[in-house]
């Protein structure tokens, strides 16, 4: 049974207490962090402080957020919660995903870490023919071909292609 609350909010409920409880929490997280990451610099106007508007945005973030988690209009997680939190949690593993690429292109280098992923990602979408896979390959390293060599984009070589024989090195560097 909902609440006479309930009934008059008119939006859906699903997932609410949750988003306004991560919000809030990841708001003081960094409101937190703000003395750390931004600096008060001395004989500078107030309004022009590196500080001053991040801070502002910040603590609006968490009085806002705060405001938000008390007028809330149901205060306990219901079964439907779960199953948003789920879709949530779903769309997450994709910035895993995007974040494990940056992190590993650096290492690895942008072609093979191209040429790793495309097929994983492929197979990941739900595309498990070995025609799939060959396609997304091919098309990984044509990307790479594109943008390293034709555009020219300046994208930091592997530390893995520091093993390779000079020529070969400044080649994969340069190209791939």
């Amino acid at each position: 049974m909902s609440s006479l609350e309930e009934k008059r909010f008119p939006g859906p409920l699903r997932g609410q207490l949750i988003f306004a409880i991560v919000f809030f929490v990841v708001a003081l997280l960094l409101l937190s962090q703000i003395g750390e990451q931004t600096k008060w610099v001395k004989r500078t106007k107030f309004f022009a402080q590196p500080r001053f508007w991040p801070a502002v945005g910040l603590i609006g973030m968490v009085v806002f957020g705060g405001l938000h988690l008390w007028k809330l209009p149901r205060r306990r997680f219901d079964r439907m919660d779960y199953r948003e939190w789920r879709i949530w949690f779903l769309a997450i593993e994709w910035v895993g995903w995007f974040l494990l690429y940056v992190l590993l292109v650096p290492i690895i280098g942008y072609l093979p870490t191209t040429m790793i992923f495309m097929p994983i990602i492929t197979w990941r979408l739900g595309y498990r023919d070995k025609r799939m896979l060959w396609v997304a390959a091919t098309f990984g390293t044509l990307v790479v071909v594109l943008f390293k060599s034709l555009l020219q984009v300046k994208i930091p070589g592997g530390l893995i292609y520091e093993y390779l024989p000079s020529a070969l090195r400044s080649f994969f560097i340069l190209n791939l």
